[in-house]
């Protein structure tokens, strides 16, 4: 925020309204740096004021002295200070979220800010209006009316997501006064990558709304697991497009140094590889983990030191031990573990949807061969050698007894009936197929060509088929029509109507074959839902890691309908004065 006129007139001097067109300059390493500021008087330590120098007015500029720059190859790395993208993260969504509710202490917006405006002579309409008894505050590009903050409150009140995918958002959520408060680091990374956008689809002008859903895409390709390094260069220019497009329709006081420094994460991937290498998400994990060592308050470090040797010398012991887990150490959720979660029903199915379920298993293994072969030679009487164990039970079918699980671990992934989500605060019934389908151009097309397409279900029943040696379990979905019920709107988003159902016949799929999704109610088309995808926190093994069709894509967040700059203008004119908000109530202040 700018403060003094000695602040506003450099303001002025920096920009005067009119293009650059000259180039960035280049980045300087810590010899450059420290060539430049040689000449600069300065006395380490708080006490002597920080900096003394004549010429520059007696400015405090540095305190302390880092002992990294003892070292004798600091002042020649590119790379001296990582930021923390965690931190980064959350200040510009908690920044984002502050201003547009009006939360108190996060808002960049008020009577200052706008004084801000005036004094630099840019969006002068939206200066504040005295009164005798209140001031009065247009309504600018970034503030909601209130009809648009209850629409964007109901819909995070409305939002259901997987179990572990982040805190339950009613808990933060204040309906009476339209507010998010409590948001912890994971929580603003969670609504900055998939749920901020979905929720503010509806409210807004579009440009001011593009350009918000352009930075939340550009921190969802900054964290991907896999970056093309090619694409970085595009990636840079497009995020620094967006902060312009943000300067257009925010108030200069929102643009601090955090938001300043969204420009140089690129830059950093591009010296320092990936951003979950890098950022303080297990740090502060493992700090919560100390934390809870402490048990004498007047003796911290003590107590931490103990119980980290007592559980190391635990660990040392049973890696010596066989068929021995290590004590406090919960089982693990990773590729191969499956569990029931809940108590089953055993009922007798239908024979058709049991056929169904049985074929199904038996056209997803290796032994849909072998098994037609065994078959016909028990059916001509005749004898079939080299008939593996797991054949001749498959080959007996399984149970007409089917027991029924409402809540299912399968490979390492909690999985929910529909009617089992509906009684929680959490949404586990989602799931996404990717598989091969005969397709068709017209009903009269005779040489269907296969090809690769994806179908989105929810899960209706979980099976748990019993072939006497051995149980596999299978999920029972109804498929959503991708003809009538799935489209992909202009922002990249999948937009799928639950209620149009299609693939009687084929309900069923094995677990290890889809991946798990979400559903969020669309603001803007009422009766459809938006597709969202779980995150996967397993990142030992990235390769090959397929990212679902969503708005979870790898460093190409602005090419997926994300309007470039000249069609921004263009929407800008169709809305008429892009400062004040036209139709909306004005914002007063007592």
């Amino acid at each position: 925020m700018v403060t003094n006129q000695s602040s506003i007139s450099e303001a002025r001097a920096a920009f005067n309204g009119k293009p650059e067109y000259g180039t960035p300059p280049e980045p300087l390493n810590g010899e450059e740096v420290l060539h430049i500021v040689e000449d600069i008087n300065y006395i380490w330590g708080s006490k002597n004021g920080g900096s003394v120098g004549e010429n520059d007015g007696d400015r405090v500029c540095w305190k302390k002295k880092s002992k990294f720059f003892d070292l004798e190859y600091w002042k020649y790395l590119h790379m001296r200070h990582v930021l923390d993208v965690m931190h980064i993260e959350k200040y510009v969504c908690d920044s984002i979220i502050g201003t547009l509710l009006k939360i108190l202490g996060k808002n960049k917006d008020g009577i200052a800010a706008r004084l801000d405006l005036l004094n630099m002579g840019v969006k002068t309409d939206l200066q504040p209006k005295y009164g005798q008894r209140r001031t009065r505050l247009p309504l600018g590009p970034w503030n909601f009316s209130r009809v648009e903050k209850r629409a964007v409150c109901n819909s995070f009140y409305a939002m259901k997501v997987p179990e572990g995918y982040c805190s339950n958002i009613k808990n933060l959520l204040s309906l009476k006064d339209s507010r998010l408060l409590g948001l912890k680091s994971h929580d603003c990374h969670t609504l900055m990558q998939q749920l901020f956008p979905v929720a503010i689809r509806s409210v807004l002008e579009k440009p001011a709304r593009y350009a918000i859903t352009r930075l939340c895409f550009f921190f969802n390709a900054i964290c991907a697991k896999t970056v093309d390094a090619s694409k970085l260069d595009k990636l840079e220019e497009d995020v620094v497009v967006t902060l312009c497009l943000l300067e257009k329709y925010f108030p200069p006081s929102f643009f601090d140094i955090m938001v300043h420094l969204v420009v140089h994460l690129v830059r950093e991937v591009r010296l320092c590889g990936l951003v979950y290498f890098r950022w303080m998400y297990p740090f502060e994990r493992y700090m919560k983990v100390l934390k809870g060592y402490v048990h004498n308050r007047t003796r911290p470090e003590d107590c931490i030191a103990e119980r980290y040797i007592a559980k190391q010398a635990v660990e040392f012991f049973t890696e010596h031990l066989s068929e021995v887990n290590t004590v406090g150490v919960p089982s693990s959720q990773k590729m191969g573990v499956s569990k029931p979660l809940s108590g089953c029903t055993v009922s007798l199915v239908d024979r058709d949807l049991l056929n169904q379920a049985h074929f199904y298993v038996l056209e997803n293994t290796e032994e849909v061969i072998p098994y037609i072969e065994y078959v016909q030679s028990e059916l001509n009487g005749e004898e079939h050698n080299g008939v593996s164990e797991n054949l001749r039970w498959l080959a007996t079918g399984s149970s007409m007894a089917v027991p029924s699980y409402r809540s299912y671990l399968i490979n390492g992934v909690k999985f929910n009936t529909k009617a089992q989500d509906d009684v929680r605060t959490v949404q586990n019934s989602g799931v996404y197929l990717f598989a091969d389908t005969m397709q068709v151009a017209s009903a009269k097309d005779k040489n269907p060509i296969v090809s690769n397409m994806g179908f989105y279900g929810v899960i209706q029943e979980i099976w748990d088929l019993n072939y006497q040696k051995f149980r596999i379990p299978v999920l029972r979905c109804d498929w959503i029509d991708n003809t009538s019920g799935l489209i992909i709107d202009e922002l990249g988003f999948t937009l799928v109507d639950l209620s149009k159902i299609r693939h009687r016949n084929d309900q069923f799929v094995m677990a290890s074959q889809v991946k798990q999704v979400f559903y969020v109610d669309d603001p803007m088309h009422r009766g459809w839902s938006v597709m969202l995808s779980m995150l996967n926190r397993e990142y030992n093994d990235v390769i090959g890691d397929d990212v679902l069709g969503d708005t979870r894509i790898e460093c190409e967040p602005f090419t997926r309908g994300i309007p470039n700059v000249d069609t921004f203008d263009d929407l800008v004119g169709e809305f008429g004065n892009e400062n004040i908000r036209d139709g909306c109530e004005d914002i007063w202040i007592d």
